[in-house]
């Protein structure tokens, strides 16, 4: 096969493998539309909020899995160097807008994360305790989740990763940043959701 032709053909099944919405079918399972409870988003804090911590645990490994299948799947093919990055880029695409659910997907933290298990696994281990830190010190999963992307980036720098390793990081983080504008919104108006404490009202973000 053309090597193009495999590269293109790798990144597609990237995307389509972080396109499958775990969380949203982990909430269905349940009989949740993930969807339309809670914040709306299709991602494994919603689920938790919104179907229980069971199967908001359940939904964060798969749709982390993903991510790291992704980076696993262009390596068993053949291929190392710049292609394992860019198809865990376009697992996080997939979640991120996913083409089984018009476009609108999670905000890509836990798919980023298995994305860079492979990868750098001491700057993920690092990024994930730093989460769970400011997880316990706001109780802001928003917060805990910025947080501890943008130090991915700085994990990556700091154990020598590759320089397309550490960029994917803090684009990554620019992009969570972004998902999470709500978030900030309401962090600005106080009116934010503690971890352990249910939203005033049922809101669906806009996008």
């Amino acid at each position: 096969m053309d090597p193009l032709l495999a590269r293109g053909l790798t990144l597609l099944a990237a995307y389509l493998l972080g396109s499958v919405p775990f969380s949203y079918l982990v909430a269905r399972s349940r009989g949740v539309d993930v969807r339309r409870v809670g914040s709306g988003n299709v991602g494994a804090t919603n689920v938790m909020r919104s179907v229980g911590v069971a199967a908001g645990l359940v939904a964060f490994v798969l749709d982390a899995g993903k991510g790291a299948a992704a980076v696993v799947l262009a390596r068993l093919v053949g291929h190392s160097g710049a292609l394992p990055v860019l198809a865990g880029v376009a697992a996080v695409l997939g979640h991120l807008y996913p083409v089984w659910l018009r476009f609108r997907g999670g905000k890509g933290v836990a798919t980023g994360a298995g994305m860079f298990l492979p990868l750098v696994p001491l700057a993920t281990i690092g990024a994930l305790a730093t989460f769970g830190l400011v997880l316990f010190l706001t109780r802001y999963v928003s917060v805990a989740s910025m947080v501890g992307a943008a130090s991915l980036s700085v994990y990556a720098f700091a154990t020598g990763a590759a320089p397309i390793v550490t960029g994917a990081a803090a684009l990554l983080a620019l992009i969570i940043v972004w998902k999470h504008r709500v978030n900030l919104r309401r962090l600005r108006e106080g009116t934010e959701s503690r971890m352990g404490s249910k939203p005033a009202a049922p809101t669906v973000e806009t996008r």
